[in-house]
């Protein structure tokens, strides 16, 4: 019998394992739901000055 000398004992860090659950959390998502969302999107305070947001409320009055 052969022994397997060149065999890599390869150890799972914290990153990897962190990288690992969130891709299959987002596969799940994608399958559960139809069309695509982001998930990396941040949730646009109202307080913050917009431009855009104040001509489109000006429009519709």
């Amino acid at each position: 019998m052969k022994k397997n000398r060149n065999k890599k004992k390869t150890k799972i860090t914290v990153q990897d394992y962190i990288k690992a659950v969130k891709k299959a959390n987002r596969d799940i998502q994608m399958e559960s739901s139809i069309g695509w969302s982001s998930v990396t999107k941040v949730h646009k305070s109202k307080k913050i000055y917009d431009r855009k947001r104040i001509k489109k409320d000006h429009s519709e009055e």
